[in-house]
């Protein structure tokens, strides 16, 4: 006796549609994982290196003022890419607001208010500024409070222990400009060394130097950063007294008395960058 087996065949649940729909969808969901958190993270990427770019171009920048003040080359150009934001440049006399440093001795105002100016990159997305002024390179945050020095300017005390005197040296860029200029995109930055001052004097002491920040509610306050690296240049120094006076930060002015044990010379040298095209 021959046992036979009937297999019955059921294809009515087979369905091309039904396999399409499934690939579709996984589909989309990776396509909405990866807009939903891989897309805000490659954006804060690259938010991230504007601003990297932007700290370089920034320093290139101040060494090209160097080059101009203290090698006396009369032309220098650089071209950069200005990602994210903006290049501005606010004159030194744009504002009667803006940031200020004053030097007093014995009575005699050796600097009144010098404005100093400033090249200023705004970036709209990172929410960061980052400032080239009166040669030191700062950058600051527009929603949280503080401040910090990225590359420093020239100013130094040097003590002579041949002669056993001190001298005290003071280096002020002012930037200025013909006309209001901004930049986005791919910029050429023409830059120019306009008059310069040196001023030598025998010093009697005390020396007062005083920082305003800038007191207008829209105005940056670099002040911490300055305050961080005045500090640094004359604290514990050989033959000198440093004595702040003063809270970063509050937009007050900011007060320095240094007193020397030695004879003193101040060196006050002034120079004028102009900017001619950005």
């Amino acid at each position: 006796m021959v046992t036979r087996h009937t297999t019955k065949l059921n294809n009515q649940g087979v369905s091309e549609a039904i396999g399409f729909m499934l690939i579709f969808g996984m589909v989309i969901t990776g396509i909405g994982l990866v807009t939903l958190y891989g897309y805000p993270l490659l954006l804060q990427q690259q938010v991230g290196a504007d601003e990297k770019i932007m700290e370089k171009n920034m320093i290139v920048l101040q060494n090209d003022i160097k080059s101009l003040a203290y090698k006396t080359v009369p032309f220098k150009e650089t071209s950069l890419k200005i990602g994210g934001g903006s290049l501005t440049v606010y004159n030194s006399s744009y504002s009667p607001s803006s940031s200020k440093i004053t030097i007093l001795g014995s009575g005699i105002s050796y600097v009144s208010s010098f404005q100093p100016g400033e090249l200023r990159y705004e970036s709209v997305s990172a929410q960061t500024d980052i400032s080239l002024q009166n040669g030191a390179v700062v950058m600051r945050p527009r929603i949280a409070p503080g401040s910090v020095m990225l590359s420093e300017p020239r100013w130094f005390y040097d003590v002579n222990t041949i002669t056993n005197t001190n001298t005290m040296v003071f280096n002020l860029i002012n930037i200025t400009s013909t006309n209001i200029m901004a930049k986005e995109g791919i910029g050429t930055v023409q830059m120019t060394l306009g008059e310069t001052n040196y001023t030598y004097v025998p010093l009697i002491n005390p020396i007062d130097i005083v920082y305003t920040p800038d007191p207008g509610l829209n105005g940056l306050d670099y002040s911490v950063a300055w305050d961080n690296y005045i500090k640094k240049t004359f604290t514990n120094q050989p033959g000198l007294t440093f004595t702040p006076n003063g809270t970063p930060g509050n937009k007050l002015p900011l007060t320095y008395k240094l007193t020397g044990s030695n004879p003193m010379t101040l060196v006050i040298k002034r120079y004028e960058v102009q900017i001619k095209n950005i």
